[in-house]
């Protein structure tokens, strides 16, 4: 479903994700207020929500479609202000699943095929997990009903099984083994990575590290903007400081270094200290910011004296550089599948088998501060 109060907009969505051959819009509609009805009557997989609407905004909505299907999969859509930026995170902290920037006008937004091809694969990842959860719950497809005349709406085939896509691999199954002879002590510094569903998960795990001295290290795929407003809430809901890493600046323990959306952040040792870098080097795993390269400049600072922990998200950013730990006598922690929005980067990897535990959210922060302050 398709909400929008800009019918070129939604115009443009529809024929961008229905081009795909493996999406069908179910509807289209204005405000809040018609994609509730259009819910309630149309089975839906995935709404891609705006947040300034009439009648009624999203942030207004979102609560309201998560009560009407809690299945359902919200993806915010909005143009990149800091106003917007405020309201994204409140709605991912509300229970929306993923947030996209839109390009600020029509004209750049039939252009961008970087957005487009984000979006599908954003869509095809979340339809698949939503279609897991349906079937383990009993239920195949949304609950139906009579569709209401007041949206364009179309009938619905189930979500099909969609290859996972290139830039977004998702994990399916759950054969992993645990790598017990890990050796556990208390590390030097915490690194974390997260994605899709990570703003939740990350207020759930770090108010658990306020007597952590260790520097923290942490990079959560979002765009510039964004993550400058995720530290801000992070610190207020959590007690723990956390700010974006800003170049040249000297770590110290006891707090969160977040990745500045749009820049790779690593660290390394100039002149006895430890100083944040950042650079605009290529993507990785299609990511920038992205967990391998932060944590592979963490490990040339620390060496192995390192937790890694990989929470929730799509894709297997931080895999490669999470096995270098483990091979190295470093830990590797991973959040499990049943908690995880979406189980593509801590699957990678506990597929791997290089954790050596893969928890529930709940028992995550728990963990890490048992062992940073033992």
């Amino acid at each position: 479903m398709i909400v929008d109060d800009s019918a070129v907009v939604r115009g443009l969505f529809s024929r961008a994700l229905q081009a795909d051959g493996n999406i069908e819009v179910v509807a289209s509609v204005s405000n809040g207020e018609m994609a509730i009805r259009s819910l309630q009557n149309n089975p839906t997989d995935i709404i891609v929500l705006d947040i300034e609407m009439p009648v009624m905004d999203g942030i207004t909505a979102l609560p309201k479609l998560l009560e009407v299907d809690p299945d359902v999969k919200v993806i915010i859509a909005s143009t990149l202000t800091k106003h917007n930026a405020q309201v994204t995170l409140e709605a991912l902290k509300k229970g929306a699943s993923e947030c996209l920037t839109k390009p600020s006008t029509t004209r750049d937004l039939a252009s961008a095929d970087d957005f487009k091809r984000d979006l599908l694969n954003k869509i095809k990842v979340l339809g698949q997990t939503v279609k897991e959860a349906r079937i383990k719950s009993g239920k195949k497809e949304a609950p139906k009903a009579t569709a209401s005349p007041s949206e364009r709406a179309i009938p619905r085939a189930t979500t099909p099984a969609t290859t996972a896509p290139k830039t977004a691999p998702i994990v399916l199954t759950e054969n992993f083994q645990l790598k017990t002879d890990t050796k556990i002590f208390r590390p030097q510094a915490l690194v974390i990575g997260s994605s899709t569903g990570g703003p939740q998960a990350l207020f759930r795990v770090i108010e658990h590290l306020k007597d952590v001295q260790q520097p923290i290290f942490l990079t959560q795929h979002m765009p510039e903007t964004f993550t400058a407003i995720l530290a801000e809430h992070i610190t207020k809901q959590t007690g723990v400081t956390c700010a974006e890493g800003v170049e040249g600046e000297v770590v110290v323990g006891g707090r969160i270094y977040l990745a500045p959306g749009g820049y790779h952040m690593t660290v390394v040792k100039e002149d006895g200290n430890k100083v944040i870098r950042l650079n605009k080097d290529e993507p990785e795993n299609f990511c920038r910011p992205a967990v391998d390269p932060m944590l592979r400049s963490v490990m040339g600072v620390f060496g192995s004296s390192v937790l890694a922990t990989i929470l929730t998200g799509m894709g297997s950013d931080g895999q490669k550089s999470c096995k270098t730990l483990a091979d190295n006598g470093g830990m590797v922690l991973a959040q499990d599948k049943k908690t995880s929005v979406v189980w593509g980067m801590p699957g990678a990897v506990a597929m791997a088998n290089i954790c050596f535990d893969v928890l529930p959210l709940d028992e995550v922060g728990p963990r890490i501060k048992k062992i940073a302050t033992m």
